[in-house]
């Protein structure tokens, strides 16, 4: 356990190096020079641990192990290596060294697998670049096609496929993954919650995870000078979108039963001191463990944002991303907790409040999910963190679930 728990503080540290704001958290936006670094680093260790290594269309990393059985389904373990502005450096990276290191406990104790163990770095999964989130698992599925991707840009007009040649990948490799060659999914997460904390509980085994859905609301309205223009002459987009914004809330209390509403995304046009705002663009994130809720937080919001639509003030809702709430595997679940009793890790059931990959790859094989604590609960900022001897915890439930998904028929 020592030596595992020091190879995974060594890991965190240097795949936190590659930030694009030292000193003031990670931000390694996808296709980046620091996803280039993190890649280089990810796939190194893969290679060291015996793995044979691979990208596809999308940029995402694969280091696998054969098995004994020829054209067998993965067992596949990973999570995402991208970052939000700003952030930790635990979410994604933890999940991506944890699968390591269950490679690097199948190549130290000599294993060869009947069927093949896999690990994964997925891309774009906090949507912090072209938005939308979830980008390298929905397109490994299917469900971001090819023309799609092509005509997603960042906020600088950026295309995916510039910013990938940018770094040296190709956007021309086989994209979409046969689901059929997938067994079954594992992803360990940070909580980026309170819960295991306060219960002083190393180990979450995730029953469901939340369903969500992006909406991008854009306000249009009539630039103007500042001091020149009379009050009641306004078609003012900022106004009418911080009304909006402000009012948003209630509609998530309205709802109860946990569910939330979120704009943390807001662009303002011409962003000039002395220029009444023609044009404003903002993110509206909706989440709920009850699919139900999500979509009368939906209609809601466009019939708040449409009610703007007068007095010069145009609105328009485009919905970016609608996800289910998801119920994971049964088995699965039982499985894990069977290994976390085995190894005497104390564990509880809990639900994810946030979004990850296994949610879309739940549709397609069987997943399985585990969280650790986060200190104070607190996630997406660089306070962000959480025990490299709890990763270690969940690599041992990983190593032993992974040894009887990779023999089990």
């Amino acid at each position: 356990m020592v030596e595992l728990k020091e190879r995974i503080e060594q890991h965190i540290h240097q795949i936190s190096e590659y930030t694009a704001t030292p000193g003031k958290g990670t931000t390694r936006l996808t296709y980046s020079q620091e996803d280039l670094k993190t890649r280089n680093y990810i796939k190194g260790k893969m290679r060291e641990y015996g793995l044979e290594v691979r990208e596809d269309g999308f940029g995402n990393i694969f280091g696998k192990l054969e098995g004994a059985l020829k054209d067998a389904p993965s067992v596949m373990v990973g999570s995402h290596f991208d970052s939000v502005p700003h952030g930790g450096s635990y979410d994604g990276p933890a999940g991506v060294v944890a699968a390591l290191e269950v490679a690097g406990l199948f190549a130290k104790n000599n294993l060869t697998p009947k069927y093949p163990l896999e690990v994964v770095g997925l891309v774009e999964e906090e949507g912090a670049r072209f938005g939308g989130g979830l980008m390298g698992s929905r397109g490994m599925v299917g469900l971001l096609g090819e023309e799609d991707f092509h005509n997603l840009r960042d906020s600088n007009g950026v295309s995916t496929v510039e910013a990938m040649t940018e770094i040296g990948l190709d956007p021309s490799l086989p994209k979409k993954r046969d689901m059929k060659t997938i067994k079954a999914f594992l992803e360990l997460h940070i909580e980026q919650g309170p819960i295991l904390e306060e219960k002083k509980i190393p180990i979450g085994v995730v029953e469901a995870i939340v369903g969500l859905t992006q909406l991008e609301v854009t306000v249009k309205g009539q630039a103007g000078h500042a001091g020149t223009t009379p009050m009641d002459r306004r078609a003012d987009a900022l106004v009418a979108s911080a009304n909006i914004i402000g009012r948003l809330p209630e509609l998530a209390e309205e709802e109860g039963e946990g569910t939330v509403i979120t704009t943390g995304r807001l662009n303002v046009y011409p962003n000039g001191a002395n220029v009444i705002p023609d044009q404003v663009v903002f993110s509206v994130d909706i989440r709920s463990g009850k699919e139900e809720n999500v979509l009368s937080v939906i209609e809601k919001t466009k019939t708040l944002v449409h009610s703007y639509s007068k007095n010069g003030i145009e609105t328009a809702v485009e919905q970016l991303l609608y996800i289910q709430p998801k119920e994971l595997n049964p088995g699965i679940r039982s499985l894990l907790k069977e290994k976390s009793e085995a190894l005497d890790i104390p564990y509880c059931s809990i639900n994810s409040g946030a979004g990850h990959d296994a949610m879309v790859l739940s549709d397609y094989t069987v997943v399985g999910m585990l969280f650790i604590p986060s200190k104070n609960g607190l996630s997406h900022c660089p306070e962000e963190w959480s025990d490299s001897e709890d990763i270690a915890r969940a690599v041992e439930i990983f190593y032993e679930t992974a040894k009887s998904l990779t023999e089990a028929e």
